[in-house]
């Protein structure tokens, strides 16, 4: 017994030092976040801006105006893609037949064997420019070319049919580029991994974009420029050699909207020294909903949604790049073409607008820019440290159930983890972490039963006080975890979202579990006999329907529960107006079921501790804010300070609504132990 109080004690000394080696480890990160990368870029779709633009009876003058008005509300970028013809001909630089179409135009018989397609220039400047780009392009896939010409007006025969030809993709339009830097919008180019690789061709396209001040590159499709296979990296390499050498970083597309990870994306990230924002897109879907059959008031109301929406991911996820979309849409109702582009503008600068929005909260609007890391060469040891302080950290947890075995614990976490960080140091961190992180709570709420034990029957002390400084001291042990899952997974990857935090259902869940096993078995001074005589009783127990009962809620609650977790969880209409109001009123929005739920009820249970054995269900249900807290700290891509305003705001209304509901037990309580005798006689 001696030994092992003294094991426990050299435990938490490690713990501490783990502690204080993290605390520098985090603070180099939340300069990185807030001194960094500070800069959010509006982009606009130019090839949703054509499509649109053909449903109108002037499609020329109709891009300029527009140009005009989105340059107006905010928006700095134009997203060009590859050009096809098919955009060619949209930009009215082109025209295009077939083979038929030709025979038909110019009164001359074509052969019934041929499927062509015939082009002609709109103008002059058009064939200087476009001419040797499209030849170009079809002599890399050795089709044919010749010239053609009807009326005066030069083109050219490619042998192809339009369906095929209309497809292949080729260097940005040059005269669009042009007219958009004359119109003073940055460009943030979409390349495609569509196109033969071709290192000295793609060279001297970089090199061109580079001399108009192109910085960033959104990937357009599943694979990057260059990618083969996951064995042959070679081209990537060399893609990410041309994007370093030319200047130009990368922008990626947050995963709930991209279908599948962009292969090859890491790659190259890492070959640019991760010079990477993160993008988030107002979909060509989203934008359909600007154009239905609505109210008025319900049009400002999902024009206000997507508004909070963008002012969230720039501060919530570290977003730098908007990326909007538009689409024309044939309106039944209406009787019309319909566009979403004067909503859009009410989106980004009406009333109560994401632009000024996002300013206020301390960005600025331009280009975006990617994080600086901080990162200083005394972390390696620091990162040693909280290793050591992590294992300590995991093992105490374990002496709650099994204290004789606490050493051991500790010297095979240690072996195991040393070993596993040989093998695959991101794993090491992940595991390590994930071991902190479900620890923390469950180790605080553990000593806030033991604590909450102690107070039964027991007389002396303000019982409220005591329940507001157990909820502080048991939240301050769950932080522990949070420092430990921060030190550990301090990389740039994981704030881009190139890397994830894997296990986050199990930072909810599992602390739940151990703490109610703590609760039925542990928590008492039992032996290890009576201990399996009480599981033996659970088994042999006649079950009943209302244990049937409880047992589907209990189920039902935990569905639920873990469906919210993560970034897809399911949220009702009622809660998403419920949390845009706290966030629209706070600026950082605390989680519901911390401040709502699991605080309150910990603060009652602490309360209630001094007279009922059964208020520990209520401290147990508390389990859930403790796991949330670390859950919040979980999501490497907030910023800290963020997460740490949450954390704030939840603890303090929780404590406010806490108190609420003690003084309410207390009118209750007494009016029935005032009224029931009286009632009885």
């Amino acid at each position: 017994m001696i030994w092992n109080q003294k094991t426990l004690k050299w435990l938490w000394w490690l713990v501490i030092l783990g502690i204080l080696a993290a605390i520098p480890v985090a603070y180099e990160r939340h300069v990185t976040e807030q001194n960094t990368g500070r800069k959010v870029e509006i982009v606009f779709d130019y090839r949703n801006l054509l499509d649109i633009s053909d449903t109108q009876t002037d499609p020329r003058k109709f891009v300029l105006d527009q140009l005009d008005q989105l340059k107006q509300h905010g928006v700095q970028s134009m997203a060009v893609y590859e050009a096809t013809l098919n955009e060619l001909k949209q930009s009215r630089r082109i025209e295009l037949f077939t083979s038929h179409e030709a025979s038909s135009l110019t009164q001359t018989p074509i052969s019934p064997n041929e499927n062509f397609t015939y082009l002609l220039f709109a103008e002059k400047d058009s064939e200087q420019k476009l001419r040797p780009m499209i030849q170009n392009t079809f002599a890399a896939l050795n089709v044919k070319t010749r010239p053609w010409s009807y009326k005066n007006q030069p083109g050219m025969i490619i042998e192809m049919s339009m369906d095929d030809a209309m497809l292949k993709t080729m260097d940005p339009d040059p005269i669009t580029l042009q007219l958009l830097k004359e119109k003073g919008y940055n460009i943030v180019v979409r390349m495609s991994n569509r196109r033969p690789f071709d290192e000295a061709q793609m060279d001297t396209l970089l090199g061109e974009l580079q001399k108009l001040g192109v910085k960033r590159m959104i990937v357009d499709g599943e694979t990057v420029p260059g990618f083969i296979s996951d064995k042959n990296m070679h081209n990537l390499d060399i893609m990410g050699e041309l994007l370093k050498k030319h200047q130009i970083g990368l922008a990626s597309t947050e995963a709930l909207y991209q279908k599948v990870p962009q292969r090859g994306f890491a790659r190259v990230a890492k070959d640019i020294n991760y010079n990477v924002v993160r993008l988030h897109p107002l979909t060509e879907s989203d934008t359909q909903k600007l154009t239905e059959n609505v109210t008025e008031q319900e049009l400002n109301d999902r024009i206000q949604a997507y508004a909070d929406r963008f002012v969230l991911a720039v501060k919530d996820r570290n977003i730098r790049m908007i990326f909007l979309h538009a689409k024309a849409v044939r309106s039944t109702d209406k009787g019309k073409i319909v566009n979403p582009l004067d909503s859009i503008y009410l989106t980004l600068k009406g009333p109560d607008g994401a632009l000024p929005r996002i300013q206020k909260a301390g960005y600025q609007l331009g280009p975006a820019t990617s994080f600086v890391p901080v990162h200083s060469g005394w972390q390696p040891i620091a990162k040693g440290l909280i290793w050591l302080g992590a294992a300590a950290l995991i093992a105490l947890t374990v002496s709650y159930f099994f204290p004789e075995i606490t050493l051991l614990v500790f010297v095979v976490l240690l072996l195991g983890t040393g070993l596993l960080y040989l093998k695959n140091a991101n794993t090491f961190a992940q595991v390590l972490a994930l071991g902190a992180g479900t620890s923390s709570p469950t180790l605080a709420i553990m000593y806030a039963i033991r604590a909450a034990r102690s107070k039964l029957k027991e007389t002396q002390g303000s019982r409220l006080v005591f329940a507001i400084l157990l909820l502080l001291r048991t939240s301050l042990i769950s932080l522990i975890g949070v420092l430990f899952i921060v030190g550990l997974l301090n990389h740039i990857t994981y704030s881009l979202v190139l890397d994830q935090f894997r296990g986050v259902s199990v930072l909810h869940a599992a602390p739940i579990a151990l703490a109610a096993v703590y609760w039925l078995l542990f928590s008492d001074n039992t032996t290890y006999r009576e201990k399996l005589l009480r599981i033996n009783g659970f088994l042999r127990a006649n079950i009943t329907i209302l244990w049937v009962v409880t047992v589907v809620v209990i189920a039902a609650v935990g569905y639920y529960y873990i469906s919210r977790t993560g970034n897809e969880g399911q949220t009702s209409a009622v809660e998403k107006l419920f949390r845009s109001f706290l966030e629209n009123t706070l600026g950082v929005r605390p989680r519901t079921k911390e401040f709502l739920i699991a605080h309150p009820l910990f603060l009652l249970g602490a309360y209630l501790s001094y007279r009922y054995r059964s208020a520990l269900l209520f401290i147990l249900v508390g389990v859930i804010g403790q796991a949330s807290i670390v859950d919040t700290f979980a999501h490497l891509h907030t910023p800290l300070k963020i997460s740490l305003i949450r954390i704030i705001y939840g603890l303090g209304f929780g404590t406010l609504i806490g108190i609420a509901l003690i003084v309410v037990w207390e009118i209750v309580s007494r009016s029935w132990r005032r009224w029931v005798p009286r009632l009885n006689e």
